[in-house]
């Protein structure tokens, strides 16, 4: 296809163009996304991948369930968890990022799994995640920060209570940094220069910063914890069966669990 466009074969070009795009379906997308990847410089290429990720868009929840979707590199993975357009809910955003995590670490056994779902965990608005779900699935892996479940749960109990952009509070940090993932590059659309294994200057800052972020990060938690505990008699308004109860019930059960590991 793109040696056809290369001499002007605009029949022949047009004959592969169609029959590539006959062949995407959920069996073919992931294979078709990683060995385009290697011919993303040509232009043929740049539209094949848009119409790969339109599908993928289409059918979100199918694509982030299939195995091969751990064999893509981690850039497509962002960019696809990224996509506004994604057809997908939010948990099963989190459960294909868990799933490429471990199939990387497992190729990786030196890399810390929570390390590697950190790369993922701005596309994921876990505020949209049932407290249930945050609670007895998520939450027990412990690889999302409590800061995270934690205003996720406030949301959920009373959406003014939580500023919007503690919602994905990497997603703001991310956006500041000198090597961003670019979706629109003309180059690549990928961001491809976005890997798992970032620059020596950001591995440096990563690690100088990690013990403030963690004592920030625990103090966060505890002024959490002091609201919901002026806030708890709030209860006594609601019916026990009523979802605003059931997300306090989760809230205290999870402040409950946080301060047993802050002893």
């Amino acid at each position: 296809m793109n040696a056809a466009d290369y001499y002007g074969l605009d029949e022949l070009r047009r004959a592969c163009a169609g029959f590539v795009q006959c062949c995407i379906n959920v069996d073919t997308v992931c294979a078709l996304l990683a060995s385009a990847e290697r011919y993303i410089q040509y232009k043929c290429t740049k539209s094949l991948v848009q119409k790969v990720l339109e599908f993928v868009d289409e059918h979100g929840n199918e694509v982030l369930n299939l195995g091969s979707f751990t064999l893509l590199p981690q850039h497509v993975v962002r960019l696809i968890l990224a996509r506004d357009e994604l057809r997908a809910d939010e948990f099963t955003k989190f459960q294909a990022a868990l799933m490429w995590g471990k199939k990387y670490c497992d190729s990786n056994p030196n890399t810390a799994l929570k390390d590697v779902i950190g790369n993922f965990l701005e596309y994921i608005q876990f505020h949209k995640i049932p407290a249930n779900v945050l609670m007895r699935e998520v939450h027990p892996l412990g690889l999302v920060p409590y800061s995270i479940i934690m205003n996720a749960l406030a949301y959920q109990a009373d959406p003014t209570s939580v500023d919007p952009a503690k919602l994905s509070p990497n997603r703001v940090r991310r956006s500041g940094q000198g090597r961003s993932m670019s979706v629109q590059s003309s180059l690549d659309p990928y961001g491809s220069n976005t890997t798992l294994s970032s620059s020596g200057s950001s591995e440096m800052l990563q690690k100088e910063s990690k013990a403030s972020k963690t004592s920030k990060e625990s103090l966060a938690v505890v002024n959490r914890v002091e609201v919901w505990h002026s806030t708890s008699m709030s209860l006594v308004q609601f019916a026990p069966g009523s979802s605003v109860y059931i997300v306090y019930r989760h809230a205290e059960e999870f402040l409950h669990s946080v301060l047993a590991t802050m002893v």
